[in-house]
């Protein structure tokens, strides 16, 4: 029999200490081997729970490639962080018959009165690399600029 079956966490985020629109949830599978080593980390009080221990990890490891990382958001003109797209903004590229090319390392966020319309009229491409908020039109009317 096997010992390393996969196990899944979901790390929901501290509620209490980040606003939805700077967490995303996330579903990992580990084998029971490993989910047992980050039990022990976390009774030896290492860590607070499992997903202080997964997140420490992850910053780590996005520490340990930040240079690299930097690199390639440079390369690929890529806005770091929280992007948010209105109506208005949007009417604005339209008025001035601008198509965008959109890329964001983070969050893209889409606003509500935002019409699948205007947004096919003037997002040309998006790039995001995190998350993307938008109505489920929004996201319907763009799916093929999407990558």
């Amino acid at each position: 029999m096997p010992t390393d079956h996969p196990y899944t966490i979901r790390l929901d985020g501290d509620s209490a200490m980040r606003n939805v629109a700077e967490s995303e949830k996330i579903t990992i599978n580990l084998g029971f081997v490993d989910l047992g080593h980050v039990d022990l980390l976390v009774r030896e009080g290492f860590y607070g729970n499992r997903t202080d221990f997964i997140r420490t990890a992850i910053r780590n490891q996005l520490e340990r490639h930040s240079n690299e990382a930097k690199q390639s958001v440079s390369r690929r003109a890529l806005q770091l962080g929280v992007c948010h797209l209105s109506a208005q903004e949007l009417g604005s590229a339209r008025e001035a018959d601008e198509k965008l090319d959109i890329r964001v390392l983070g969050l893209l966020s889409i606003g509500s009165d935002v019409t699948p319309e205007l947004a096919l009229a003037t997002i040309r491409s998006i790039t995001i690399l995190g998350a993307l908020h938008a109505t489920p039109a929004i996201k319907a009317a763009l799916a093929d600029r999407i990558t």
